[in-house]
């Protein structure tokens, strides 16, 4: 694991012991810190009953005396009633990315790459880092990918991070110096976490106000607000890369990168692997071995002549969008708690949807918008709607489940969703 001799002595306390704060909790307690921490999970608190760690209802404590609060990003800490008594208290909230930026100093020579972003962050780091890998280059990721930071063997001398970071992680970092920062896109999304839209935007161009100036900052420009925080860092000059909408690619040779938003993804990913020196015939041949991300457009079966396809992971508008146009005949499946009012940014997509199902807590909602513009079916459940539209499917249709909403109104989250798609479709005859 990754630990910091910074810690040593120091009192934390640490809300949330799911993956990422079970790590959290592992590298402190290796790296000589007293760690009290809670989760109302029982099965979670059991999970570490062998680690020098003392359990307490941090509601029911006095934060005065801590070093810091480290919370998990899930947490709102603009609403969360412990993080107002951190405050009050004056202990700092933190996160796991910032303890790791503690421990930089300690790892061998290393390079950190940052990528944030309404959509696409998820494939872009893993896109980097199989870049690189294939490359030679010693290269891990971590972050919102699902894969904690803290919780990884430090790469040997050369060795580069790969951070996927959400806005609330970046919310929790005060001293990431990232020698490659990328911003994607900004679109709504997270809301009721800040200050409104532009209170969301602030937040992703922290990524690069924690940056140094000689470092490199590759910024797509597709839309006004990542196009503002782009044009705030012109000083910058050489150092920053614009990704602009709509550039001209061959995709044909890179079979898991499809789409105009791969275009785009694919565009930040080599910028980023130039930057960190990758002789373009390693960043093709990158591209070209590329095997994508589970329930990211991930075909999961083709039965009779019909393709059933996971994006489980869309969970906005506009990541969904993309997978409606990747193909030309869509019995789309769509809902769960809706993130916004409507799916304006898929409308470009719609002739492309030869029927909408709509599933979950926004299914009413989104049968309204759409009955009017195509044929819909209110599934309810998501096997309801597997088993409708596999009846309806003719040979060469896709049957897509991209939901554009969250999953937390029937399933833990997308990966329990993509599963009981999966299950659904498996269950076929």
């Amino acid at each position: 694991m990754i630990v910091s001799s910074l810690w040593r002595g120091k009192r934390y306390a640490v809300l949330g012991l799911a993956r990422t704060g079970a790590a959290t909790v592992r590298a402190l307690v290796a790296g000589g810190a007293q760690v009290v921490a809670w989760d109302t999970d029982p099965a979670r608190r059991e999970a570490l009953a062998g680690e020098a760690v003392e359990f307490a209802d941090l509601d029911a404590i006095d934060l005065a005396g801590f070093d810091a609060l480290v919370v998990s990003p899930g947490v709102p800490i603009n609403t969360h009633p412990l993080a107002a008594r951190a405050r009050a208290a004056r202990v700092p909230i933190t996160g796991d990315i910032e303890l790791f930026a503690d421990a930089r100093a300690e790892l061998p020579p290393h390079r950190v790459v940052g990528i944030t972003g309404t959509n696409g962050k998820s494939t872009t780091t893993a896109l980097v880092t199989h870049i690189l890998q294939a490359a030679g280059v010693p290269a891990l990721m971590g972050g919102n990918i699902g894969l904690p930071i803290l919780g990884q063997e430090p790469l040997p001398a050369g060795g580069v991070y790969v951070l996927e970071l959400s806005s609330y992680q970046i919310d929790l970092t005060q001293t990431l110096d990232c020698d490659v920062a990328v911003l994607l896109n900004i679109t709504p999304d997270h809301l009721d976490r800040y200050d409104g839209f532009d209170g969301y935007v602030a937040a992703k161009a922290r990524l690069f106000a924690m940056q140094s100036p000689r470092h490199e900052a590759v910024i797509g420009i597709g839309d006004g607000a990542s196009a503002g925080i782009a044009r705030s860092l012109s000083a910058r000059g050489e150092h920053v890369t614009r990704i602009a909408p709509g550039a001209c690619l061959d995709q044909a040779g890179w079979p898991s990168l499809q789409g105009p938003h791969n275009a785009h993804n694919a565009l930040a990913a080599i910028a980023v692997a130039k930057a960190l020196g990758v002789k373009e015939k390693n960043i093709d041949r990158g591209l070209q071995s590329f095997a994508g991300l589970p329930h990211r457009m991930e075909k999961v079966r083709d039965l009779d002549g019909v393709a059933y396809v996971d994006d489980s992971k869309a969970t906005n508008p506009e990541s969904t969008a993309p997978a409606l146009g990747a193909f030309p005949r869509v019995h789309w499946i769509v809902g769960g708690r809706a993130k916004g009012d409507d799916l304006d940014a898929c409308r470009p997509y719609f002739d492309h949807v030869v029927r909408a199902y709509t599933i979950g807590e926004a299914g009413p909602r989104f049968a309204t918008i759409l009955r009017d513009l195509m044929p819909v079916e209110e599934a309810g459940t998501l096997a309801a709607a597997v088993a409708n539209a596999a009846r309806e499917a003719r040979p060469g249709d896709t049957v897509l489940l991209s939901p554009a909403a969250a999953s937390f109104d029937q399933f833990r989250d997308y990966e329990h969703r993509a599963q009981a798609f999966r299950d659904a479709v498996e269950a076929l005859a």
